[in-house]
């Protein structure tokens, strides 16, 4: 539990003390209303109106830094009425009713001050952490961007020339170039739409040409990965209710992390089925199996397991996200020595049926 400092507490409570003495001395002087300089009004006037107002934020802030919780800020406080009320009973000295109207006011005042303080910063430091933390993402962003930029358009500069053969290594670098592109912008734009809470643009569409243009996409980054990329054959009935672009980038998504991780010359798994009311996406991989005994750590944001620490590890957390938008669900399986399945869980919808046309009898 944190620790007062000495200049927190000659803020806090026995600043505050001293400050209720003053006011109840000063209001039993020709100039009772003076008190409020020191207590402040009924209601309270807001920090720096007051010299209660003034060490109460400043009490308040010194609380945030030292880690202090808000209800503990205003728990210093009452217990401070706590302890006078039962001083007054331990020695029966009798309150006066004005005299508990001032207790009232000053503790309302400080309360209210310090609490207003402390939110007031922790709002502050919560935006600056958010700034900070969105600063370096977009400048990692842009750093990836720019050397993947670098990198192909020195290769195709290279191939432009024709000392090098289109079937070539600097071919091959092209395509790993334009692949991680894709990956980095898919991957954005799914973060930006999650973070900004965007309106889904659900639609009813075929889970097997689904499955087509992803495999379409993911086959080029599979065979730059030396790994056989197998997709078992979709029923062309089943459909889901979906965003399509979040549904495609994260089953891409998981397909790009199974290239990365697979050992070189195994297989790839891609299968999409349906059991009961739910529809199945499965990628499975040989990557050995998972470094986590609780597969959940997988969808932290920033986790990476493996020895391949590119990127940013945001990439599993962006599509459980995705995935429980769209009413689905995320999970990891482990296979100890093998590798791993994950699975995207979807509630079952199917393709209308078309009707036959009329032909006049």
């Amino acid at each position: 539990m944190p620790e007062e400092t000495q200049e927190a507490l000659k803020n806090g409570v026995p600043s505050f003390l001293q400050q209720l003495i003053r006011t109840l001395e000063m209001e039993q002087t020709a100039e009772p209303m003076r008190s409020r300089e020191i207590s402040g009004p009924s209601g309270g006037g807001g920090p720096g109106t007051s010299e209660i107002g003034e060490t109460a934020a400043t009490h308040g802030r010194e609380l945030l830094t030292r880690g202090f919780a808000v209800d503990q800020v205003v728990h210093a406080y009452g217990d401070a009425c706590q302890a006078i009320t039962d001083l007054a009973v331990e020695r029966r000295v009798p309150f006066e009713m004005d005299e508990f109207r001032t207790l009232n006011r000053c503790l309302d005042n400080a309360i209210a001050d310090a609490v207003t303080e402390y939110s007031y910063q922790r709002d502050v430091s919560i935006a600056d952490m958010q700034s900070q933390a969105v600063t370096e993402r977009l400048g990692v962003l842009a750093h990836e961007l720019r050397n993947h930029l670098q990198t192909a358009t020195l290769a195709f500069s290279v191939l432009k020339a024709g000392t090098v053969g289109l079937a070539g290594s600097t071919s091959a670098v092209i395509d790993r170039t334009l692949v991680a592109l894709n990956r980095l912008v898919d991957g954005s734009v799914s973060e930006v739409r999650m973070e900004a809470g965007m309106v889904m643009q659900t639609q009813l569409f075929s889970l097997a040409e689904l499955i087509v243009d992803v495999k379409i996409s993911a086959s080029l980054e599979a065979s730059l990965h030396d790994c056989v990329f197998i997709v078992s054959p979709v029923d062309m009935e089943l459909a889901v209710v979906a965003d399509r672009h979040l549904l495609y980038a994260a089953v891409g998504n998981l397909l790009q992390n199974a290239f990365k991780f697979t050992q070189p010359g195994t297989e790839v798994h891609l299968t999409a089925y349906a059991i009961s009311d739910r529809i199945r996406i499965e990628v499975e991989d040989h990557c050995g199996g998972l470094p986590w005994s609780d597969t959940e750590k997988m969808f932290a944001p920033f986790t990476q397991g493996g020895k391949d620490r590119r990127g940013l590890g945001l990439g599993l957390s962006i599509v459980r996200r995705s995935v429980e938008a769209n009413h689905g669900t995320l999970r990891a399986r482990d296979l100890p020595g093998k590798g791993c399945v994950f699975t995207i869980d979807l509630p079952r919808h199917a393709l209308p049926k078309t009707l036959p046309e009329a032909h006049p009898a």
